[in-house]
């Protein structure tokens, strides 16, 4: 029997993106916004125009994206899921094209057992072809052909969705654990 593929996005999903986002934010600009103000916000709805484009160049500067926190309990989970399946890593890229090789470089450091030509760059995520998308972006599974996962984040954890919805790393081994058995 031919081994399943699961597609995994980068951020908010295995990297925690946004907590150096808000950081920096709030350095630059000397705020003190904090994750429970963005809840059921938009982020940069709550910036100025001119502290967007500030916001932008910092997150598109080289470095930033290589220092970036590990989703709880992803590498683990990760790890046990590529012994089933095989693994690709989709992240969108393109809006910031300078994350290309800190992303890349941040993936060999906290996923060296994951196989880097299954990583892609993209923008996207409907030319992906695996047969299961973790995602934290209801637009990206809607375009997804296989099945889409909803990785719960605070920006979409009120959103409605026909999409399969996990709050955390373990839920996604519980979802597919049950997948397993019963096969």
């Amino acid at each position: 029997m031919e081994r399943k593929s699961i597609a995994i996005d980068m951020d908010e999903v295995l990297a925690d993106t946004f907590k150096k986002i808000l950081k920096t934010a709030n350095d630059l600009f000397n705020l003190s916004i904090d994750k429970e103000d963005v809840r059921g916000n938009k982020f940069w709805n709550l910036l100025n125009e001119e502290q967007v484009v500030e916001l932008r160049k910092a997150i598109n500067a080289p470095g930033f994206f290589r220092d970036l926190e590990v989703i709880d309990s992803a590498i683990p989970v990760v790890k046990e899921l590529s012994e089933h399946y095989d693994i690709y890593i989709a992240t969108a890229a393109m809006e910031v094209p300078n994350s290309f090789i800190d992303k890349y470089n941040w993936l060999k450091e906290h996923f060296p057992f994951l196989n880097s030509s299954y990583f892609i760059f993209c923008g996207n995520k409907k030319v992906v072809n695996a047969d299961y998308l973790i995602d934290d972006t209801v637009k990206q599974l809607d375009a997804f052909t296989g099945e889409g996962i909803l990785f719960k984040t605070i920006f979409n954890e009120n959103l409605q969705t026909n999409h399969v919805q996990v709050d955390n790393w373990k839920e996604v081994l519980e979802y597919f654990n049950s997948l397993r058995i019963s096969v």
